[in-house]
């Protein structure tokens, strides 16, 4: 996980405990039965709605979500400014190296296809395959997670309404009532806690990650195909920072002094800095 979602992580849960330790015992909480019934309820629907096989892939796409390193748009274009330097000056096959070095598999393709001499509508044509793809399958886990995410707040219900049942049942025993009541209140508590702390977040972390790494890939796919066409390198970093945040490129941007001495351009009629732009 990265560091800073793991201190806010931390932060969180340390908060959200102390809310349960200033009403009472933390050990008025926990409740086996009212645990079981949501946590057992919830594997079986999954099971029953899923094969395993994809269970456990989901299960790795998330757990590489969170312990992967994010690698940042900057790392893209300065790797493709390099390659698009070296096979300038070694030509194209030199980047077979490359293919066989890099941990991107994106990347790896494209160097591939390049490595192949395949026509630029080529492959542009094979990566966007690769992305729509790479898009349905992360789309696929997502929707595992927030379909298991669904079905903790229903099992918390029917273990309430089993706590409910037995308590009707010995509604003259006072005994019985102390004992059915914890299930049927801590059951939708654990079904609420388990859904919108785990696998909500689980879901929503996954999509921002699959946003970041389809872009990551969209500017890979406009790099591969630049320098297949011999594009300077130059002009390709000049075209692949445009993928990135003003704020992220603005060491880049050509300064306001050169700009009005180059077009002979008045003081007053420049546009003033926009404070709200990123």
């Amino acid at each position: 996980m990265r560091r800073k979602n793991l201190i806010g992580f931390i932060l969180c849960v340390v908060i959200f405990v102390t809310g349960f330790l200033i009403k009472g015992n933390l050990a008025l909480y926990f409740n086996i039965a009212g645990l079981s019934i949501v946590l057992g309820g919830s594997a079986a629907a999954a099971l029953l709605s899923f094969q395993v096989s994809r269970l456990r892939i989901v299960y790795m796409v998330v757990r590489a979500s969170y312990t992967q390193r994010n690698i940042s748009e900057d790392d893209i274009v300065n790797i493709l400014i390099n390659l698009a330097i070296k096979s300038r000056m070694e030509g194209v096959l030199s980047l077979q190296e490359e293919e066989n070095e890099t941990s991107i598999l994106f990347l790896r393709r494209g160097l591939g296809c390049l490595v192949d001499n395949y026509e630029p509508h080529q492959i542009r044509d094979i990566l966007n395959t690769e992305m729509y793809f790479f898009k349905l399958r992360r789309e696929d886990s997502e929707r595992i997670l927030r379909t298991i995410g669904d079905f903790f707040p229903a099992f918390g219900i029917i273990g309430s309404v089993v706590g409910l049942i037995s308590m009707l049942a010995g509604i003259g025993d006072t005994s019985v009532i102390l004992k059915t009541v914890p299930v049927a209140l801590t059951s939708t508590l654990y079904g609420l806690i388990f859904a919108n702390f785990f696998f909500v977040p689980f879901a929503a972390n996954l999509r921002e990650r699959t946003n970041h790494e389809l872009l990551l890939q969209k500017i890979i796919m406009e790099g591969i195909i630049a320098i297949q066409s011999e594009l300077n390198p130059t002009i390709l970093k000049t075209k692949l920072l445009s993928f990135l945040t003003p704020s992220a490129r603005k060491a880049d941007l050509v300064p306001l002094a050169k700009i009005r001495k180059r077009f002979n351009i008045d003081d007053s009629l420049m546009p003033a800095a926009d404070p709200d732009r990123e």
